[in-house]
């Protein structure tokens, strides 16, 4: 039997595959599209909420900003409360080179607005024109209003930020104390430096949101508030400051000297009442300025103390027992080996005690009174009044002197020590060790802050430095070298002193006079030192001394010092004698003018009477 095909069959089975391709293809693409569509919806979810941090970021990039808000550095006053040191709010212009270097048409009006040339400005744009900022050139702290004119011209990319600037209203009278500070606000020298952090301050922030030309169109969100910088009290008082400094000038024009310093303290507690230096400096204009004549030399310039060193070696002297007031000490012929030199003094005093050593200043006496110590107990007992170390004043770059060990002596340094020389220390160094003899043997550390005392450390018996203040207030009474110092109502103790300047391995016919003195000597208030340097020697005799040069600024400025500060004479009896003395003189001169005040009617009637006879 023989079967057929079917009829159809060979078509059945093609339609069944291309159904199922079909199927497959759509289930295919639809998962795709699924998929796809998780993909979109999973990205979406982590821009939107798990990782949109870093694109929120950059989107705010473009239009939101954190600007800093100025904050001022503290005042700094004197002990009175007077300011000396006080920030004034100004402006500086900045631009966007990116917004600006579209405008090159507005570059040039720009230019002529800020007393720039044109060309280089555009320059300056162009070079930095993938920046958002630069400050415009010499528009840094300038007044606001001039800063606003230029703003006023609406120069696309062109804006101006507040900033502080410093004032000093003393000027050159306090330079060197309070230093300066820089572009940026940044103590650069002196008070201001040694205190900068205590004076800054901390800067504030705040986000704002800015168009496409820079302008702030909304403020955002303070980020974090400004603090401003804390005031500071200084120990200086400004009044006798200014008779510091006015005195010392006029003793350096007077003298045809170099350069000069005078230090004033208050003996009690160390504090600094006044520091002055000459050549001085404008701390507003600090461009065309000599960089030596910014130098605080009260504490930078080391300098050998001369004369002024013979009370220590006195009180050393003392102290050791190897001599006493009474000592009488052998100065013939005037002089005494020295090595291959001579020890020599002004003139032969013959046979002279201790007291009498000091007021004639004499080299050999101290000399001799020197070679009956031995030589480490010396060094100590000069360490022990700071030489050779910082006071710790604190103040940025003060010097610590130079005092070498006795392991490095010669034959004849001690001998020269004794009298200034081979050794070297500030104009502050030597403020200090007077004020420890006028404290009662206290010492204390200087202090350029109101109120911060330091401790005081006993370095001298006080019957031994109230005795050395005695010896020393004959120096500025008849007969000693500092008569010039004298203060009416006062008694006086200091010393003089006129040291030669090394140069080239030796020493120079030129010379720094010096004076260092307390008052009054009853209740010791102040101690000064004043230092005259390189005086004009032409004059010849003793004209360059410190007796002569530095012994009257030391007198000028104390009487002012004294008045100010209400302190009670302790020499009543020769106040009174000299009131008394004028009193007279004023009594005698009226007598002799009297008769002739009666006669000037009589002469004056017959005057006219001979003009009319005429």
């Amino acid at each position: 039997m023989r079967f057929g095909r079917i009829p159809g069959g060979h078509a059945k089975r093609p339609r069944a595959r291309a159904q199922f391709d079909l199927r497959a293809r759509l289930l295919l693409v639809g998962g795709g599209l699924g998929l796809v569509a998780l993909v979109l919806i999973g990205r979406a979810i982590d821009l939107q909420l798990i990782d949109n941090a870093f694109y929120q970021q950059k989107a705010d990039s473009r239009f939101l900003r954190e600007l800093p808000i100025a904050t001022s550095r503290g005042m700094i006053t004197d002990r009175n409360g007077e300011p000396l040191a006080i920030s004034t709010p100004v402006a500086s212009l900045w631009a966007n080179p990116q917004e600006l270097v579209k405008h090159p048409e507005r570059i040039t009006e720009l230019a002529g607005a800020i007393g720039q040339d044109p060309d280089q400005l555009a320059r300056a744009v162009a070079q930095r024109a993938d920046k958002e900022f630069m400050y415009l050139p010499g528009q840094r702290r300038i007044h606001p209003a001039s800063a606003q004119k230029i703003v006023a011209l609406n120069i696309p990319g062109v804006f101006s930020q507040r900033e502080f600037r410093r004032f000093y209203p003393q000027g050159e009278a306090l330079a060197h104390v309070l230093g300066f500070t820089n572009i940026d606000d940044r103590g650069q020298e002196g008070i201001e430096l040694a205190f900068d952090e205590w004076l800054r301050g901390h800067p504030g922030a705040q986000k704002v949101i800015r168009d496409r030309r820079g302008r702030i169109v909304e403020n955002v969100d303070l980020v974090r508030p400004a603090q401003p910088g804390k005031d500071l009290t200084l120990s200086i008082d400004r009044r006798i400051q200014y008779l510091a400094h006015r005195e010392l000038r006029n003793a350096i024009v007077a003298s045809g000297a170099s350069a000069g310093s005078s230090v004033i303290l208050d003996v009690a507690t160390g504090e600094v009442l006044a520091m002055a230096n000459l050549p001085a400096y404008n701390p507003h204009v600090l461009g065309s300025t000599d960089r030596e004549a910014r130098r605080n030399r009260a504490v930078t310039d080391l300098i050998e103390p001369g004369s002024t060193i013979k009370p220590l070696t006195v009180a050393a002297g003392l102290e050791a027992g190897t001599i006493r007031p009474e000592t009488r000490i052998d100065t013939n012929p005037g002089w005494i080996p020295n090595g291959r030199y001579r020890t020599s003094d002004f003139r032969n005093y013959g046979v002279l005690d201790v007291t009498g050593v000091l007021t004639k200043s004499s080299n050999v006496g101290v000399a001799k009174i020197v070679h009956t110590l031995p030589d480490q107990r010396f060094y100590e007992f000069l360490r022990r009044f700071g030489y050779g170390q910082s006071t710790g004043s604190g103040f940025p770059g003060e010097a610590a002197g130079f005092l070498r060990e006795p392991s490095s002596w010669d034959g004849t340094m001690k001998q020269t020590m004794s009298y200034g020389y081979s050794m070297s220390v500030t104009p502050l160094q030597l403020a200090v060790a007077y004020a420890a003899l006028g404290n009662g043997g206290r010492m204390i550390a200087p202090t350029f802050v109101k109120g911060q005392h330091n401790e005081a450390r006993q370095v001298l018996d006080p019957g031994i430095a109230a005795e050395v203040m005695r010896m020393m207030q004959t120096v500025t009474e008849p007969g000693g070298t500092a008569t010039r110092a004298a203060i009416l109502g006062y008694h006086v103790a200091g010393k003089t002193g006129t040291a030669r300047k090394a140069s080239g391995g030796g020493y120079a016919r030129r010379y720094i006079a010096f004076f260092a003195g307390l008052v009054p000597v009853d209740n010791p208030r102040f101690s000064m030192v004043i230092v005259i340097d390189d005086p004009d020697t032409s004059r010849g005799g003793s004209t360059y001394g410190g007796g002569y040069i530095s012994a009257p600024v030391f007198k000028a400025t104390m009487e002012g010092t004294l008045r100010l500060m209400d302190v009670p004479p302790d020499d009543i009896d020769t106040w009174l004698a000299a009131q008394a003395d004028a009193e007279r003189k004023r009594r005698a001169t009226a007598a002799r003018q009297a008769p002739v005040r009666a006669g000037a009617p009589v002469a004056a009637a017959a005057a006219v009477n001979a003009g009319a006879a005429r």
